[in-house]
This record gives structure tokens, C-alpha cells and sequence, in this order.
């Protein structure tokens, strides 16, 4: 996990660097780049590429498609250290619609763990002046996306290869940059060339890394652990780019951080209950 996070932190820092490069291109040259991966694994052990549910494939790949591309437009406008975190509300989301598509019931305990993320985002956009609402926006409604994408996966459940939908997902996110990409290209200059392309390195060895970590160990131990992306990201945008975090900054993404990896804890110990 610890692997995993830190491609994800380089992957965010690279969209950071590439701010004169239109974000559809970095959705684009970010899901090519893993396709060649994603692809590789399916043909090489005969997995099958098309997939069983085809319907809940496409639409988790839509979905994720248009937050990847949401998430990476805030970039442009917020530290990624910021970015990272308030992606990180997600699972807020996913649990309210856990409640309405899959009958889910939240503890109470629980929901005082998420209003205690959510007071971090209020934290962040009443006290911190340099949070900008545009990149605010994009990234809320990025984590709501990325909260839906949650509950289509659990629909899927183990029906299909995750290879197989990562692969969905890059051929999705491919086509949607690569058509917006159209109108909108700006030709890379230099070593943007060699960034772009590391994209799609960074983002697959992040997801396989992940996937390794959640076979390998129990996920009341290891699902705390992403959240030292917002660490590594946070470092990065300090030193790389020489951004500046207020004390309120702190606060807030230490709340959202906070409640979430509380409601993690709190799962994990009382699931039977």
C-alpha cells in the first residue's frame, strides 16, 4: 500500500506539473498509457477482455471516467495536497448511496465520523482564503462520482477480473480524452512528452500495488494506510511546487482523515454488531 500511494502521489504531482497541457490529454495519454498493462495481463493469461456484466462495466467506467477528469481539472486550481484529501470524501458519498441503491444501514457512530470529514471541508473553504470554490466544486463533484463508482463495483462484486474492469475503465477514460482532446489539443513541449507518458505508469502500478495490499492483509489494516497519499502529496506540492498550507489546512484535511480512517476502525471492530 505504502508503493501503491506514493505512485498515486507522483501520478498527482505529474498532473500538477503538466499545468500548460489541457487536462483532456492528461485523460487521455494517463488511460493509454495503462492500457498497454491492462491489455498485456488479459492476453497473456487468456482472460477474457469483454466481461460478464457488461452494463454495470460500462457505466463504473463512465462514471470513473468523468470524476478521473473532474479531479484532475481541480488540480489546476488547488494544491494537490488539498485536491488529494477532499477526493478522499468519497466514501461519505458512497455510504449515502449505499443507503438508497443497496439497502446498506450506517451505524450512528458512523455518521459522526463523516460529519466530522465534512466539518474538514468546511474547515477548509470558511477559514483557508487560498481554497479556490471553482477547484472546490470540481473536486466535490469528483468524490460524488467517485462514491457511485464505489457502489457499481459492489454490484459487480467478484463476477469479474479486476484487471478486466481497470481495463473497461482505461478504454472509457481513453476515448473520452482522446475525443474532447480534439478541440482543445496543446502540443506538449520537451520533457511534457515524458511526463505524459509516465502517467499511465504511475496510475497502473498504483491500482496493481493497491489490489496486492487488500489480497494480501486484512483491510481494517491496510485501508488506513492509503491515506498517506495525502502525506506524500502534500510533501511533493511543498517542495516541488512551493505550496503554501495554512494551519486551517492542516485542520481540515486532518478531519477528513480523520473521520474516515475512524469510520474505517469502526467497521472493522464492530462489523458483527
Amino acid at each position: 500500500m505504502l508503493i501503491s500511494t506514493f505512485a498515486f502521489a507522483c501520478m498527482n504531482s505529474t498532473v500538477k506539473y503538466l499545468d500548460d497541457v489541457s487536462t483532456y490529454q492528461i485523460v487521455f495519454f494517463r488511460s493509454f498509457g495503462s492500457l498497454f498493462f491492462t491489455f498485456g495481463f488479459l492476453l497473456k493469461n487468456k482472460i477474457p477482455i469483454i466481461g460478464n456484466n457488461n452494463k454495470l462495466l460500462i457505466s463504473r467506467s463512465i462514471v470513473g471516467a468523468t470524476s478521473m477528469l473532474l479531479f484532475f481539472m481541480s488540480v489546476k486550481y488547488l494544491s494537490i495536497g488539498t485536491a488529494v484529501s477532499l477526493r478522499y470524501v468519497a466514501p461519505v458519498f458512497a455510504a449515502i448511496f449505499g443507503i438508497f441503491l443497496l439497502k446498506e444501514k450506517i451505524k450512528r457512530l458512523q455518521w459522526l465520523f463523516f460529519v466530522i470529514s465534512l466539518l474538514g471541508v468546511f474547515v477548509l473553504k470558511g477559514f483557508d482564503n487560498q481554497l479556490n470554490t471553482i477547484g472546490l466544486i470540481l473536486v466535490m463533484l469528483a468524490s460524488i462520482l467517485s462514491g457511485l463508482v464505489y457502489i457499481i463495483i459492489s454490484k459487480i462484486g467478484k463476477s469479474e477480473h479486476p484487471i478486466v474492469i481497470v481495463n473497461y475503465f482505461m478504454v472509457v477514460a481513453t476515448i473520452l480524452g482522446g475525443v474532447l482532446s480534439i478541440n482543445n489539443w496543446v502540443t506538449p513541449k520537451g520533457n511534457e512528452w515524458i511526463f505524459l507518458m509516465m502517467l499511465g505508469v504511475f496510475g497502473y502500478f498504483g491500482q496493481v500495488y493497491m489490489t496486492k495490499a487488500f489480497q494480501t492483509a486484512s483491510a481494517s489494516i491496510i485501508a488506513p494506510i492509503k491515506y498517506v497519499e495525502v502525506i506524500y502529496t502534500t510533501t511533493f506540492g511543498v517542495f516541488l511546487f512551493k505550496e503554501i498550507y495554512t494551519f486551517y489546512s492542516f485542520l481540515g484535511i486532518a478531519l477528513i482523515i480523520g473521520g474516515l480512517i475512524l469510520n474505517i476502525w469502526y467497521k472493522s471492530k464492530f462489523k458483527d454488531l
